[in-house]
C-alpha cells in the first residue's frame, strides 16, 4: 500500500535553481538526512495511517533559462517505516511491497512544468513492485538559496501525489484499508560540483 510513496518518489520534485547566476543546466544531488517520501491511507475508517521511506536519494537536473528539468530518484523499500517493527516486516512482504523481490521502487522525470519562474509540477513514471505507472507531483512549496550554515548552492521543494495501490499489484484488504494513498515529499539538495 505504501509503496505508493516511492514515490518516490519522489522525491525527485522539480528542484528549480533560484540562483540569478544559473544560466545552463545545473543538477542537484539529494541530502540523505532532509528527503523523504512519506504516504497516507485509510486504516478500516477508523483514521489516517501515516509511514515514510527513511532512504530516498537522486538527483534533479534544472535548466531554469530553458524552464525544463528533469529527476532521477531511488526509494529503498526496505528503509518503510511505519512505527512498528511488526508491521514494516508485513508492509515488506508479497502482498505489498515484496522488498524482497523489488528493492528499490524508482521515479524518472523530464517533463517538470514552471509557471513563471518557478516549477509547479513533475511529470514522470513511478515504479513500484514492478509496475510503471505516469504520475503527476505537485508541488506546494519551492526555495533555492545558499545554505545558511553552509553557504553551498540549495534547492528544497514539497510535492504531493496521489495514487491507487491496487494499480501496483498492492490491493490486498481494498476497500476496507483505502486503495487511495496520498504521497507527501520533502526534498532538500546540493548543488553538484
Amino acid at each position: 500500500m505504501k509503496s505508493k510513496l516511492l514515490i518516490t518518489l519522489l522525491a525527485a520534485l522539480g528542484l528549480t535553481v533560484g540562483f540569478s547566476a544559473v544560466a545552463a543546466p545545473t543538477t542537484f544531488a539529494t541530502d540523505a538526512n532532509h528527503t523523504f517520501a512519506q504516504f497516507e491511507y485509510s486504516h478500516l475508517g477508523f483514521s489516517t495511517q501515516t509511514s515514510r521511506f527513511n532512504t530516498v536519494s537522486g538527483t534533479v537536473t534544472i535548466d531554469q533559462a530553458a524552464k525544463k528539468g528533469s529527476a532521477d530518484i531511488t526509494i529503498d523499500t526496505k528503509s518503510v517505516d511505519t512505527g512498528s517493527t511488526f508491521f514494516n516486516k508485513h508492509i515488506q512482504d508479497e502482498d505489498f511491497l515484496a522488498t524482497t523481490q523489488f528493492p528499490t521502487a524508482t521515479f524518472q522525470s523530464d517533463d517538470m512544468i514552471f509557471k513563471g519562474d518557478k516549477p509547479v509540477a513533475l511529470k514522470g513514471t513511478l515504479t513500484l513492485k514492478g509496475v510503471s505507472k505516469p504520475v503527476t507531483l505537485k508541488i506546494t512549496h519551492f526555495e533555492c538559496k545558499k545554505h545558511p550554515m553552509t553557504g553551498a548552492d540549495y534547492c528544497g521543494a514539497n510535492a504531493e501525489t496521489q495514487v491507487k495501490r491496487t494499480e501496483f499489484n498492492m490491493g490486498k484488504y481494498a476497500p476496507n484499508v483505502g486503495d487511495q494513498v496520498t504521497i507527501l515529499i520533502a526534498i532538500e539538495a546540493a548543488k553538484k560540483e
